[in-house]
């Protein structure tokens, strides 16, 4: 017996999506109509933690991930309002997935690494079998190990794009940073998660492997 579920590629590039052009649309918008840089981008940073806020509050759960990047989006933004400036807007942005990737990074070397909560959903597709499966894999050495380097594989990657998107914040352009640190952060995602679902396969394999077994010795 299977339970199907929403694909969580599609939820999670929908939601990409969506976190990325509406800023973005907001601050050229606003900009072509007068309004400065530094303000454009505040209001165009709006949206992204409102909607951060409420997932919060329609989920009523406490995920570390995403709590790190809510804290990171709200201190982030505090500091900006506070300088008042607008290179520093862009910044923020980076500086939020730096510190996120630093945070993924260490928690790999803890028993409880944060992205593997986000990655269970891809390995097991809702599948009851599969999930199972992942329950009697959970904790042995070959497969937290696999899940372990994902861990670092997406923290080493954060952290790296976040510093060229730093630099680019306070070297080039206000108006070239808008979208070029937009494209950035896209294409670093992208191959962060090609190369990590190629490292992440192997832990398919093994879910498919023990589901397989599993179902065997049932029958």
């Amino acid at each position: 017996m299977t339970t199907k579920t929403n694909q969580p590629g599609s939820n999670l590039l929908k939601t990409l999506a969506i976190e990325i052009a509406v800023p973005t649309g907001v601050y050229y918008g606003l900009h072509s109509l007068g309004a400065s840089d530094f303000t454009a981008l505040a209001l165009a940073g709006v949206f992204p933690l409102a909607r951060t806020l409420y997932q919060f509050a329609k989920d009523r759960t406490v995920n570390g991930l995403a709590l790190v990047v809510l804290v990171t989006n709200v201190v982030g933004m505090l500091l900006t309002f506070v300088s008042g400036d607008a290179r520093m807007m862009i910044a923020k942005d980076s500086l939020g997935s730096g510190i996120t990737g630093l945070v993924i990074l260490v928690s790999a070397f803890t028993a409880a690494p944060i992205m593997t909560k986000t990655m269970r959903p891809f390995l097991t597709r809702g599948n009851a079998e599969r999930e199972a499966a992942w329950e009697r894999l959970s904790g042995t050495a070959q497969f937290d190990a696999v899940l372990r380097r994902c861990s670092v594989i997406w923290g080493i990657g954060f952290a790296l794009e976040s510093s060229v998107r730093i630099v680019g914040a306070f070297t080039l352009p206000i108006a070239t940073m808008v979208w070029l640190s937009t494209t950035i952060f896209a294409a670093a995602f992208a191959v962060i998660m090609v190369v990590a679902g190629k490292v992440a396969e192997k832990a398919g394999k093994m879910i498919a492997a023990d589901a397989q077994t599993s179902a065997l010795v049932a029958a």
